[in-house]
């Protein structure tokens, strides 16, 4: 890569830290999924609990990633770095020695907030670094790392939890982690010479409110969702989204610039990475349950499974990116959506003992959907506002994104769990048996991927019947989330094929002005 001379090495070194993050953090969230069970049974833990594990991280993520951007700017983007990554560290080091799943859930929320400072101040680097050709080949590398960390997170999970135990895939980031900070010695400081604040009151209503959608969701299926706490969790979501949209309006440069939605290209553009994180990223955390639950799969075999679903999110993208010059962004968009839905309802055929080869189609056709609109969403984002505003669109789209995918992973995880007692239930209400425990607490760790534990909670002789009973009702379960999946996207495609329609010649856009001439081509 082309650089000043005086500079090279130290870029180098830069962008060798930013990557390594890259590769480590969608490592943390895929991988986990692989080691829940293992967490559960090892842990002690209610499926509440778990769930947790992963949407903490995931939820402060998503929440700290725009505070975390302006921080940067203000205390300088190596200090927050290296801040970011010591955080991460230490809680990985946490995660891996906890004895409860309360602190467990607790160190993996911080975790989130560090590697929301990691990410931004990281590609803030790069780009402090890097300029000309150089800068979009130190991307492309940078978006790779994180195509590898989506793809092979969940069999590095599967390895590490069979051969040393799950804790080992916590202090393994740690170790990694230290390895970043070394490189991290190396990164340029830099921050914003301009006025540049914290909208720590967007933050906190921002954080507030998709924690208690995400409490609401998944509460709702063990207490009810007439329960008095689920309807305040909503209801107190609803407020404090007002709330927080009230607090942006109001500031003279707010961190979510709502005006930006009025874009309908850009709008579009926000809303196709949430679809199709219900198509995607939420079977990514639950499928490897249901791998281990129903068909004993060790961890490493259903880490190894899932490649089937990831892998096309390495190739893909450069696809695309050929595909984009003959195609339009619209097309090429309600394409992954098609590819998606199908994807999951083809994903129907799955039962007790499916071989590998009768997943291979449905897992494929998802991933590649999935890993086509890899390759062109984020440019697609930026360029479909004006540039002097394109800082703040990146920042807003991966926002959306990653708020995609905590509500996805939320629900999918409420709707299995609802369908699942609910499919039991019914079971065992027909079978005429009595199992001497709880059905919602059988059905729970049957969710949890712990099918044995739940097994032996019931009498000996009652222990085939049961297990039969259970592999058929989350098989059920998982029938009815795949078929609400394939709709979400199904519904998906008509409201972009209308927000993405091409606008008239010297039409003016949405928002007052003309759109870029790139996003109007397209």
């Amino acid at each position: 890569m082309s650089t000043p001379a005086r500079n090279r090495p130290q870029a180098i070194l830069t962008l060798i830290a930013a990557c390594l993050v890259a590769v480590l953090l969608p490592t943390s969230l895929t991988g986990t999924s692989v080691a829940l069970p293992a967490i559960g049974a090892d842990l002690h833990s209610g499926v509440v609990g778990l769930q947790w594990v992963i949407n903490a991280y995931n939820l402060t993520f998503a929440s700290f990633l725009l505070a975390t951007g302006s921080l940067s700017d203000i205390i300088g983007r190596r200090r927050l770095f290296i801040g970011g990554m010591v955080l991460f560290a230490v809680c990985s080091v946490a995660a891996g020695t906890v004895s409860s799943t309360a602190v467990l859930d607790v160190v993996r929320a911080l975790a989130g907030i560090g590697a929301a400072a990691a990410v931004t101040s990281g590609s803030a680097a790069i780009a402090h670094s890097f300029e000309g050709h150089a800068l979009t080949r130190a991307f492309g590398l940078y978006g790779t790392c994180f195509g590898v960390g989506i793809a092979f997170g969940p069999m590095m999970a599967g390895a590490l939890t069979d051969s040393l135990g799950w804790r080992w895939f916590f202090l393994v980031q740690a170790i990694v982690s230290v390895v970043v900070l070394a490189f991290a010695l190396a990164v340029r400081e830099g921050r914003n010479p301009g006025p540049v604040t914290v909208d720590w009151a967007g933050t906190f209503t921002f954080t507030s409110a998709l924690f208690l959608l995400t409490l609401g969701l998944i509460e709702a299926p063990q207490l009810g969702w007439g329960h008095p706490l689920a309807v305040a969790a909503f209801a107190g979501f609803a407020v404090l989204l007002g709330v927080f949209v009230a607090v942006e309006r109001g500031q003279q440069r707010p961190m979510f610039d709502l005006s930006l939605f009025r874009n309908r290209r850009y709008l579009a553009l926000c809303l196709t990475p949430v679809a199709l994180a219900f198509g995607f990223v939420a079977l990514l955390v639950f499928l490897p349950s249901y791998f281990m639950a129903v068909d004993g799969m060790p961890a490493r075999q259903a880490g190894l499974v899932l490649l089937l679903l990831t892998a096309p999110t390495l190739v893909m993208p450069s696809v695309a990116a050929v595909a984009a010059k003959r195609l339009s962004t619209r097309t090429l968009l309600l394409t992954c959506l098609a590819l998606v839905a199908a994807g999951t309802a083809w994903l129907t055929v799955i039962q007790p003992g499916q071989g590998i080869l009768g997943l291979a189609g449905p897992l494929l056709t998802i991933g590649i959907g999935f890993g086509i609109s890899n390759g062109i969403l984020d440019g697609a984002a930026v360029t479909s506002v004006e540039p002097e505003r394109a800082g703040m669109a990146a920042g807003m789209f991966n926002t959306m994104r990653i708020t995609g995918e905590v509500v996805a992973i939320a629900a999918l995880g409420s709707l299995l769990v609802s369908f699942t007692r609910s499919e039991l239930a019914s079971s065992v209400s027909g079978s005429g048996a009595t199992f001497g425990a709880p059905t919602g607490d059988l059905a729970n760790l049957t969710v949890q991927g712990n099918l044995d534990a739940a097994v032996q909670q019931v009498p000996r002789t009652l222990q085939a019947q049961f297990a039969s009973l259970a592999e058929a009702a989350y098989t059920a379960a998982l029938h009815h989330v795949l078929w609400v999946l394939a709709a979400v996207c199904v519904v998906a495609i008509p409201v972009l094929a209308v927000l993405l329609r091409p606008a008239r010649p010297g039409a003016a856009g949405v928002d007052g002005a003309a759109l870029p001439e790139t996003a109007s081509a397209n």
